[in-house]
């Protein structure tokens, strides 16, 4: 069974032009938007001070799907596809912090901007194939640090506080989660783009921790 928290492995760079390999008939998907640098090297950096050991292992990122169960791989990838070409891109701006403490041990980043947006992109995506129950509202963020110290949650919560940067969203990452855990890039969609077109890009189906 799916785990549900979403580790995201960084997997190829958009620009691979690498054809896929053949994807399975049953696992599960995540959808995220992945940061752009120098952005998320600089998120990385902030995330490990806090003391957090997952900053060298997950890249920044929003997540539109958490982990999901999928029966129809091919279903399920026209389904992302079609949504990605109906998408237009957009801006999100970070400003601040917020924590999710006591519920769940996460300090995140609050998107100020764009988060009417992500939140549609979610409602669209986790829908069909992708639909599934949530155990939280869905609430867009970037995390900063999770699972760690009361004094590096404070220090991330703090430190933070006055963090201000955007970026362009112009794609989004589809993943599959393989039985051991890893996170492996399947396609970086561009938004409103067709398939086969310059720009988009499919990932190798290697594994990556």
């Amino acid at each position: 069974m799916c785990q549900h928290r979403l580790q995201v492995d960084p997997g190829v760079a958009p620009d691979s032009g690498v054809r896929p390999a053949a994807l399975p008939e049953v696992g599960c998907a995540g959808v995220v938007i992945g940061i752009p640098e120098p952005l998320a090297g600089d998120l990385e950096g902030w995330r490990a001070s806090f003391g957090d050991p997952m900053a060298a292992v997950i890249p920044p990122h929003v997540t539109l799907v958490t982990t999901t169960p999928v029966a129809d791989w091919a279903a399920t990838t026209e389904h992302v596809r079609r949504i990605a070409r109906n998408q237009q891109p957009f801006t999100v701006a970070l400003r601040g912090t917020g924590s999710f403490r006591p519920v769940s041990p996460v300090v995140y980043l609050n998107i100020a901007e764009g988060f009417d947006e992500i939140v549609a992109l979610h409602r669209k995506l986790q829908t069909g194939p992708l639909a599934r129950e949530l155990e939280f509202d869905f609430h867009p963020h970037i995390t900063v640090a999770h699972d760690v110290s009361d004094a590096g949650m404070d220090a991330a919560e703090n430190k933070l506080a006055d963090y201000d940067a955007s970026f362009t969203v112009s794609s989004m990452g589809l993943y599959e989660h393989d039985s051991s855990g890893v996170w492996i890039l399947r396609e970086e969609l561009n938004f409103g783009t067709e398939i086969g077109a310059e720009g988009s890009a499919q990932g190798d189906g290697q594994q990556r921790k």
